[in-house]
């Protein structure tokens, strides 16, 4: 049987991109979404012209409600799960001393606990099947902090210290942890850049362009398709920032 994977976040941005070169490589893909049902059923009906199939599951991932029924949701139709995709993101751009309980709240426990309930409930069966990878889709803010962005960063970075802890703690049992951090990638998130401001960014970046959401999608194929890459954060951004 095909590999079962459970993206969250799956209907816009990389998510998107994700699930259509997964699908399109035939793996069984879970695409999961909250608010963007007209953007998650087109993503279907792209893919079904093709003669691909997918499963778009509405869940609200910040809630461990939703969580456990998504991850039944894909048991109860596939009976496993070989590949979890911590994807789903929200970010906040404003000075730290503007933000609210409320902007923490929503950003942590889209970005950072949802990765951390999707995690608790997919392990046990990975563990069973003694075979599993959990991929988290952190951020280069994630690595070395983003002015305005601080709630954004530390969820990140959680996501990484997340990564390194489970890689040891799962690694016996042949479950892989890892982390992509993407620099700055054409997506709806950094739409409130201008053109002058992107203009800017990419005189700053080596490679002198900004990255696409296919370049993290080829990361996540490879690192499926591996057998000895675990607890790393992988760094995606041309060369933007080097640690």
């Amino acid at each position: 049987m095909e590999k079962v994977v459970i993206i969250t976040g799956a209907s816009r941005g990389i998510g998107r991109e994700i699930a259509k070169r997964l699908a399109k490589k035939g793996l069984k893909v879970i695409a999961n979404y909250n608010k963007s049902e007209k953007e998650a059923e087109k993503l279907k009906a792209e893919l079904e012209q093709e003669e691909i199939s997918i499963d778009i599951v509405k869940a609200d991932v910040s809630k461990r409600e939703d969580v456990r029924k998504l991850v039944k949701y894909t048991l109860n139709k596939y009976d496993k799960i070989d590949v979890l995709i911590n994807n789903a993101g929200i970010s906040e751009y404003k000075l730290f001393t503007d933000e609210t309980d409320k902007d923490w709240n929503k950003i942590i426990n889209t970005n950072l606990y949802s990765a951390f309930a999707m995690s608790q409930e997919v392990i046990p069966n990975m563990v069973h099947n003694k075979s599993g990878l959990i991929i988290n889709i952190s951020s280069a803010w994630g690595v070395v902090g983003g002015s305005l962005e601080v709630v954004y960063s530390i969820s990140k970075a959680g996501m990484d210290g997340m990564t390194k802890a489970l890689a040891k703690e799962l690694g016996p049992s042949n479950i892989r942890v890892n982390s992509i951090a993407p620099g700055m990638i054409y997506t709806k998130m950094n739409e409130k850049f201008t053109e002058e401001e992107l203009r800017g960014i990419k005189e700053e970046i080596p490679l002198g362009v900004i990255g696409e959401a296919s370049d993290i999608s080829k990361c996540i194929e490879w690192l499926i398709e591996d057998k000895y890459t675990t607890g790393q954060v992988i760094s995606i951004n041309g060369g933007w920032i080097i640690t």
